[in-house]
C-alpha cells in the first residue's frame, strides 16, 4: 500500500434473496430459483426481485416482468420474497463488516462500501483482507459475497461485479485506467440508457472511447455531466463514504393480479403490507414518524401521499390507520387500483429522547399493551411462520389470509 493511497472495498452479496431461499430450503440447490411475484402460468404481474445464477443462464434477471421470466424459464422455482429474512441476513452481514472497520456506507440491502485505509495493516494484504471478509460472511450467514478493492468507490463497485459469484478483484491505483478502458461504456456510473444511446450514435462502445474524447466536446454535448463522464472514464472518483444512515425507509408494495375496486380487498391487502412493514421495523429496532402510501391506478397513474405523526410508529394497526387515511386522499375518479404500497421513514434517532417538564408520561396503558401484543406476534411468527397470527383486517371476507404480498 503506497503512502496516501485510499483503499475502498465493495462487498456485494451473491444473488442475495435467491441464495437465502436456497440456504433455507436445500431442495432448491442447483435449480433455477426466481424470487418475485407469482407468475400465474405466464399471466402474472409484478417483477423479478432477483434470481439464482442457474436462472440467469435462461436470460432471467432482476426487474424483469415476471411473465417474461416464466416464458424464459417455465420450469423455474418461483418463490415469493421474504423481506424479514433478507433484512435479518443483511444485519448479520453488516455486523460482520463492522469487525473490519467502522467506516461503512450501506448502499442497499445486499451491498456495502468499506474504507479500510486506516485498518488494512491489521489484516495484512488486500487479498488476505478480502478472503477473510468472505470467510466471516459465510461462517455467520452461510452465504457468499464478491469483493472489489480499488482506490475509489466507482472502481471498487465495478470490480466486485467482474467475477461473480465469490469473486475477488483487486485494482491497484496505477491499474485503474487500464482496467476501465476495455469495459462497455454502460459500466460507468452516470451512463444510463439515454446517455448510452447518444454515445452509441457517435460510435462510442467502450469506456476508453469516452476517455479519448476531448473533455470540451463532452461538456458541449452533456454540460456538467460531460466533465464527470470524462473524469470517471479516467478513473477519477474522490467521493468519501457516506456512513450517516443505512436505510432511509422501510416499505412493501403489492401488485394485484387484476386491477380492482374491491374496497375490502384493498383494506385487507394494505393491512398485510402494514404487518410486514411493522415486523421489519421491529426487527431493525426502528420506529418512524412518516407514513407514505403509494397508489397506482389503471393506466399506470401513480400517486404518493405522506403524513408525519407526532409519535414514532412500529405497530401495524397504527401504521395502517395513517396509511389508509393517506390512501383516501387520492381521487380515484372511478379508476381501478393496480398497485398499493406503504413505507415508513423519518426514523427516531437511537437512544433516549430528551424530555421536558411538560412532556406527558412516556408510556400509556394502551401503547404498552400494543407493544406487548406486537412482541407476542413477532415471537409467534418467528416460530410458526408469517401466517401464524394475522390482524383481522388483513383477512378477506371469508376469514382467509391472502398470500404474503411481495
Amino acid at each position: 500500500m503506497a503512502a496516501g493511497e485510499r483503499v475502498i472495498v465493495h462487498v456485494d452479496m451473491d444473488a442475495f434473496f435467491a441464495s437465502i431461499e436456497v440456504r433455507d430450503n436445500p431442495e432448491l440447490r442447483g435449480k433455477p430459483v426466481i424470487v418475485g411475484a407469482d407468475p400465474k402460468g405466464g399471466k402474472g404481474r409484478g417483477v423479478v426481485a432477483t434470481c439464482s445464477y442457474e436462472a440467469r443462464r435462461f436470460g432471467v434477471h432482476s426487474a424483469m416482468p415476471i411473465s417474461q421470466a416464466w416464458r424464459l424459464c417455465p420450469k423455474g422455482c418461483f418463490v415469493p420474497p421474504r423481506m424479514e429474512a433478507y433484512e435479518e441476513a443483511s444485519q448479520r452481514v453488516r455486523r460482520v463488516l463492522e469487525e473490519f472497520t467502522p467506516d461503512i456506507e450501506q448502499i442497499g440491502i445486499d451491498e456495502c462500501f468499506l474504507d479500510v485505509t486506516r485498518s488494512l495493516h491489521l489484516f495484512g494484504s488486500k487479498r488476505a483482507l478480502a478472503e477473510r471478509i468472505q470467510a466471516r460472511i459465510t461462517e455467520e450467514t452461510q452465504l457468499t459475497a464478491s469483493i472489489g478493492i480499488a482506490p475509489n468507490k466507482m472502481t471498487a463497485k465495478i470490480a466486485s461485479d467482474m467475477r461473480k459469484p465469490r469473486g475477488i478483484v483487486i485494482i491497484a491505483p496505477k491499474e485503474v485506467e487500464s482496467f476501465l478502458r476495455p469495459l462497455p461504456m454502460g459500466r460507468l456510473w452516470g451512463v444510463g440508457e439515454k446517455t448510452k444511446e447518444i454515445l452509441a450514435r457517435k460510435g462510442f462502445v467502450t469506456v476508453g472511447d469516452i476517455a479519448d474524447w476531448p473533455p470540451a466536446d463532452l461538456i458541449r454535448e452533456f454540460g456538467k455531466m460531460g466533465q464527470e463522464l470524462w473524469e470517471r472514464a479516467h478513473g477519477m472518483d474522490d467521493r468519501p463514504l457516506d456512513a450517516t444512515e443505512d436505510a432511509k425507509s422501510i416499505g412493501n408494495e403489492n401488485t394485484f393480479d387484476e386491477d380492482t375496486e374491491d374496497e375490502e380487498l384493498l383494506r385487507s391487502t394494505l393491512m398485510q403490507l402494514c404487518e410486514s412493514v411493522a415486523a421489519r421495523l421491529r426487527a431493525a429496532g426502528k420506529k418512524g414518524r412518516t407514513v407514505t402510501a403509494k397508489i397506482r391506478l389503471e393506466g399506470f397513474l401513480t400517486y404518493t401521499r405522506a403524513r408525519t405523526v407526532e409519535e414514532p410508529l412500529d405497530a401495524a394497526p397504527a401504521i395502517y390507520a395513517v396509511a389508509w387515511a393517506n390512501f383516501e386522499r387520492v381521487a380515484r375518479r372511478g379508476k381501478k387500483v393496480r398497485l398499493i404500497g406503504v413505507s415508513v421513514s423519518g426514523f427516531e434517532p437511537p437512544g433516549p429522547k430528551q424530555r421536558t417538564l411538560f412532556d406527558p408520561p412516556r408510556e400509556n396503558p394502551r401503547s404498552e399493551k400494543q407493544k406487548r401484543l406486537s412482541q407476542a406476534i413477532d415471537r409467534a411468527r418467528n416460530r410458526f411462520g408469517n401466517e401464524a397470527l394475522r390482524q383481522a383486517r388483513s383477512l378477506d371476507s371469508k376469514g382467509r389470509s391472502r398470500r404474503e404480498p411481495g
